[in-house]
């Protein structure tokens, strides 16, 4: 998975939000505002969640294979240094192995401290550019340890732990919250599931017989009101699993579009 750019996601934002004005624009002037607007305005919607969902997925799994390749590197470094190299040349040596999306930043690390930069600032300039919430908190610690002396292997040896521990201790949660998040799918399952009921029950004539709304609203603005009820459920049911599941509403957005998705065709097709 590739490093996602800051200004790739606001370039995919802006031109998903044109395009999603563009859809509505048409839609308002081919059948005007009637409820075959709301078609225009659901693929709207999702012209506007699909790039940034996309997007911050792939970012979230490069992010991810960041921070489980940490530990071999870490582990790798002590070993270079028991043997008796310096930090600079274990920093090199780590960069002819396969440490997955780390191993072209500690390339890039490796060649600026070649070109005459001191190793704080290109270990400043790589937890930058990474910018995992492990690795910056593992950045200021190598420089400690750097400037200290001595034995730095002692520092990477206990911080390569922490890092496991810590990953482990994130999967552990993700197991822990994914009942939670089956239990947001399962709820909209069953909310689709009494409209349908409910529509085809109560709300539609049969031979002529009037239905017991009839007097008040048509079938056809049921189904418009019970299709917006749908959609804001898996918008929102959408962001909370991704809060509960990764800890970012940004991570929810793939949950958002699933949900939409879903309730449409099943509003569209089986009522």
């Amino acid at each position: 998975m590739p490093k996602i750019d800051k200004k790739l996601k606001k370039y995919a934002t802006a031109v998903s939000v044109v395009v999603a004005v563009s859809i509505v624009g048409f839609g308002f002037f081919t059948v005007g505002v009637t409820a075959s607007l709301d078609d225009y305005v659901f693929f709207a919607i999702l012209a506007i969640i699909t790039p940034t969902a996309v997007l911050s997925y792939i970012d979230f799994r490069w992010r991810k294979a960041v921070d489980e390749h940490l530990p071999d590197l870490f582990r790798s470094i002590v070993q270079a240094q028991e043997i008796g190299m310096t930090l600079t040349k274990a920093l090199e040596e780590a960069t002819k192995r396969d440490y997955g999306p780390l191993t072209p930043e500690l390339k890039k690390m490796v060649v600026q401290i070649s070109w005459g930069a001191t190793f704080e600032d290109a270990l400043l300039a790589f937890g930058n550019r990474v910018g995992t919430v492990l690795t910056l908190r593992t950045v200021p610690m190598i420089i400690e340890a750097s400037r200290s002396g001595g034995r730095v292997e002692k520092v990477f040896d206990p911080m390569g732990k922490f890092v496991q521990t810590t990953l482990f201790l994130e999967k552990e949660r993700k197991t822990q919250t994914r009942p939670y998040i089956a239990i947001i799918y399962i709820a909209l399952f069953v909310f689709l599931f009494t409209i349908v009921l409910l529509f085809r029950t109560f709300f539609t004539s049969v031979e002529g017989v009037p239905t017991l709304v009839a007097a008040t609203s048509s079938p056809s603005d049921l189904q418009r009101t019970f299709l917006h009820m749908t959609l804001v459920q898996g918008f929102f049911g959408g962001l909370v699993a991704g809060k509960m599941g990764e800890g970012t509403m940004a991570a929810g957005l793939k949950h958002c579009l699933i949900m939409m998705i879903l309730g449409y065709v099943a509003l569209r097709f089986f009522m």
